[in-house]
């Protein structure tokens, strides 16, 4: 997770020259005619970019389909406010960081280190930490929801899955994502539809129409739940489907 460190490590470096006085735009040309930027611009992009951090999280990750399928799940229990949204979301982050360890390992490996060590530039390092999310998307993204946005955005076929451009694979995941949540959910669903469907039916045969249903089937269900493992369980669903 070093990877993290990068916009702090170039800050710092600057902050301890400023006595010096922050250069202008400097702009030096390779001798195999690349161009480069001085640090003030790096840390200026850095910096643009760090404000996609939370749309990257969201489009490209495991997070989507972790958050949909246990909001479902908490829809399903009948529980309004618990666990709250902040335990969700906390819950949603570190799964995806689990999830996600191995294209972080990649990242750091063919892009992060690269450019500590000098050994890439900003643009090649960013194309580079971009290729484990384009293969991990790739593989969980469904080939009819990427025909759809290839012919909505009119672009020509590629010879290769992996020449797919960013463009057109971010959006087709995030649909794919969205299909895959929904099925985990209704699955789910189905048990404790079935308990709401039987305490109503008590309750009407009884003639007991003034008490709510939910009422009482609230408590079979977090029973039911908790007897047969439910959190982990759930996990553990969540976290085989991306083949971890």
């Amino acid at each position: 997770m070093r990877w993290f460190l990068i916009p702090l490590l170039v800050f710092s470096s600057v902050a301890l020259g400023a006595d010096q006085g922050i250069p202008a735009v400097t702009v030096v040309s390779g001798d195999d005619g690349s161009t480069s930027y001085s640090v003030t611009i790096q840390i200026l992009a850095l910096m643009t970019l760090l404000t996609f951090l939370p749309a990257v999280l969201m489009m490209m990750t495991s997070f989507t389909r972790i958050i949909i399928v246990l909001s479902i799940l908490r829809q399903a229990l009948g529980l309004q406010q618990t666990p709250s949204n902040q335990v969700l979301l906390g819950l949603s982050l570190f799964l995806t960081l689990f999830i996600m360890s191995p294209v972080l390992d990649k990242v750091n490996a063919q892009a992060v280190q690269p450019y500590l060590n000098e050994e890439l530039g900003t643009l090649d390092a960013v194309k580079a930490a971009s290729l484990p999310f384009h293969e991990f998307m790739l593989s969980n993204t469904r080939e009819s929801d990427l025909d759809l946005f290839m012919r909505i955005s009119q672009t020509d076929a590629v010879s290769s899955a992996k020449d797919i451009p960013l463009k057109v694979l971010v959006p087709a995941f995030v649909t794919s994502e969205l299909k895959t949540a929904f099925q985990i959910g209704f699955m789910l669903f189905i048990p404790f539809l079935v308990i709401d469907l039987v305490v109503a039916s008590v309750l009407m045969a009884m003639g007991m129409m003034m008490l709510s249903p939910v009422i009482i089937s609230l408590p079979f269900k977090i029973m039911l739940f908790v007897l047969v493992d439910g959190w982990a369980m759930v996990m553990g669903t969540l976290a085989a489907s991306f083949g971890v």
